[in-house]
C-alpha cells in the first residue's frame, strides 16, 4: 500500500477513533485528522514490529485496520491529555 493509500486509510481511522471518542478537540477537524493519518502510521509501524503482524499490501486488511484504528485512538487521547478536551473550558 501507498502513501495515499496511508493517508486515506489514516482519514478514515481518524475519523473512526473519534466516533469512538466524541467530544470537541483543541486542534478541531484538521487536528484531528493528523492525528488519524498519524496514528495510521503508528499503528502500522507497531501491528509489523511487535505484533508480528507484516504490514499487507493490501487496503482491506482487517489487522491492518484494526492497528490504524487503534493507533489513532491512542494518539487522540495523549492529544486531548496534554493539550485538554476544549468541554471542560468554561467561557
Amino acid at each position: 500500500m501507498g502513501i495515499l493509500g496511508w493517508i486515506i486509510l489514516g482519514l478514515l481511522a481518524g475519523a473512526a477513533a473519534k466516533i469512538l471518542l466524541p467530544g470537541r478537540d483543541p486542534g478541531g477537524l484538521i487536528g484531528t485528522t493528523i492525528i488519524g493519518v498519524a496514528g495510521a502510521f503508528v499503528g502500522g509501524w507497531i501491528s509489523a514490529r511487535w505484533l508480528d503482524h507484516p504490514i499487507n499490501k493490501s487496503f482491506y486488511d482487517g489487522p491492518t485496520w484494526l492497528a490504524a484504528i487503534g493507533g489513532a485512538f491512542v494518539l487522540l487521547v495523549i492529544y486531548r491529555l496534554l493539550f485538554g478536551n476544549s468541554r471542560s473550558r468554561t467561557r
